[in-house]
């Protein structure tokens, strides 16, 4: 029976959406794919070019063996195998910001196979998505129409820098599974260290696969291996961001399920999501891919990679998330929500264990998670960006726990550190934010509240809720620098409760 967050309803009766992406990930590397030329945003137009780049006639492509370097790093990330044999091939089509008239890809033999990645739904679930391959191929250039009402320019700054194209199997059931797969395929690249994952610059961006099929169909499908039992689908180019992914599924979802549902039938076609009109809108058809006419590109032999090198790779890769994920829990006891959280970037998953040696490890998590992550947001900042050193969080965590200050006084005191105060020490020594201890001082305060109000002091013992306004009267009347849990007892014992 279909799981029923996997099922669309439509007019007919129910529906599946089943999704394949390929992920296009920029290496990480400071030249081109087949030339000496520099990679880099920013430059100005044609300012990152040779001549091979240009399609410059007799010139020959040379190729970067850090850049299969970064492909096998990422192979062995993704838990798949790496083909100690593979071939460049050139795929052939016509378009201006493609000089030599074909792209230097890879079809037949990729330098990465089959894998697996273990991706975490929303829920708090696991699921697997197959990885069919991972092959290195160069960009194309970049066409701009806006400078002049009647010419394009061409800016061939991209063009031959590597990209790695990540084709999943079509494992993909909901528009939440695709946004969770790419951002777990963009944390475990960042962590490598082979794509930057910055979308806003186009260095990771995605083709999303849909189709839709009767319920049932799909389960068929996965026992039999036969993609007939599946619709037809429609690829939805260069999606460059997980709200317009999601956008993009949904809106597409629905087209195909209203002209199946009309007696119409779908036409295998590449088609572009308009995030302005919320729409995808066709570009071509696309019946087969037998138009790119691949052949092996006769200027490079086959690459052939020794095992050793493969080892090499292997024994120098960092920790990887799942594996760090695993290790939080065990070793101090978070959640796997808080974990999940903690991983999703390397640098807060270093900072909150920079924090939390021989401190809470739950509290500094919920402060690295919560009030660092919110603030570096709304500065727009990530992790690697953070100014507020761990040392001061684990700080505060120890002033905490030590009862010198309140959970409540606390976010004052952060707010201070924030802006630039001082050390959490500091900030509570300046401003005199001590949690009162002293029950002498706490029993006073408590005493006055209760001669001030004889009436609800009377009524405590038949609402003993309503202790919950004394003790917000006491904390108003210290500042709300009494130790809650003084204030609390002193109250039961004074009122009786």
């Amino acid at each position: 029976m279909t799981d029923n967050t996997k099922l669309i309803q439509g007019r007919t009766g129910p529906w599946e959406i089943v999704m394949g992406l390929e992920i296009h990930a920029q290496v990480a590397s400071k030249a081109k794919l087949f030339s000496g030329a520099a990679v880099g945003f920013g430059a100005g137009p044609n300012e990152q070019v040779s001549l091979v780049d240009a399609g410059f006639p007799g010139m020959l492509p040379t190729l970067n063996k850090y850049c299969v370097e970064q492909a096998v790093r990422t192979g062995l990330g993704l838990n798949a195998q790496i083909n100690r044999r593979s071939q460049f091939d050139r795929k052939n089509y016509f378009y201006p910001d493609l000089p030599t008239g074909y792209q230097i890809s890879q079809l037949y033999f990729p330098i990465v196979g089959e894998g697996v990645v273990e991706v975490e739904a929303e829920d708090g679930s696991f699921f697997n998505v197959g990885i069919e391959r991972l092959h290195l191929e160069q960009d194309a250039g970049k066409l701009i129409h806006d400078l002049s009402p009647t010419e394009s320019y061409v800016d061939l700054n991209r063009a031959g820098t590597a990209l790695m194209e990540i084709v999943s199997r079509p494992d993909i059931r909901s528009p939440e599974e695709a946004v969770a797969y790419v951002k777990k395929i963009r944390t475990i690249l960042i962590y490598l260290g082979t794509c930057d994952g910055d979308m806003e610059k186009g260095n990771l961006r995605a083709d999303v696969n849909v189709s839709v099929c009767r319920e049932g169909q799909y389960a068929k499908y996965k026992a039999t291996g036969d993609f007939s039992h599946l619709g037809t689908r429609c690829e939805i180019k260069n999606v460059n961001s997980f709200r317009f992914i999601s956008q993009a599924i949904n809106y597409e979802a629905r087209r195909q399920i209203e002209i199946l549902e009309d007696g119409g039938k779908i036409d295998q076609e590449t088609r572009l999501y308009d995030p302005t009109a919320g729409e995808t809108r066709s570009m071509r058809s696309k019946e087969e891919a037998m138009d790119y006419r691949y052949f092996p590109d006769p200027d490079l032999l086959p690459l052939e990679l020794e095992q050793a090198w493969i080892d090499d790779i292997k024994a120098s890769l960092p920790e990887l998330p799942d594996a760090k994920r695993r290790r939080l829990m065990a070793d101090y006891g978070l959640s796997q929500y808080d974990a999940v959280v903690l991983i999703s970037e390397q640098a807060k998953a270093d900072y909150f264990e920079a924090a939390a040696k021989g401190r809470d490890a739950k509290l500094v998590s919920n402060w690295v998670t919560n009030e660092v992550s919110a603030r570096l947001a709304a500065d727009g900042k990530d992790f690697s960006e953070n100014p507020l050193p761990a040392a001061h969080v684990a700080q505060l965590v120890e002033l905490i726990e030590t009862n010198v200050i309140s959970s409540k006084i606390a976010k004052q005191v952060f707010d201070l550190v924030w802006s630039g105060e001082g050390s959490p020490a500091e900030v509570v020594e300046k401003h005199g934010l001590k949690q009162v201890t002293d029950t002498g001082a706490i029993e006073k305060a408590i005493d006055e509240i209760i001669a001030a109000n004889p009436d609800k002091a009377a009524g405590v013992a038949e609402k003993p809720q309503s202790l919950g306004w004394f003790v917000g009267q006491v904390m108003k009347a210290t500042g709300g620098k009494a130790n809650p849990a003084a204030v609390n007892d002193i109250l039961k014992a004074k009122l009786g409760l």
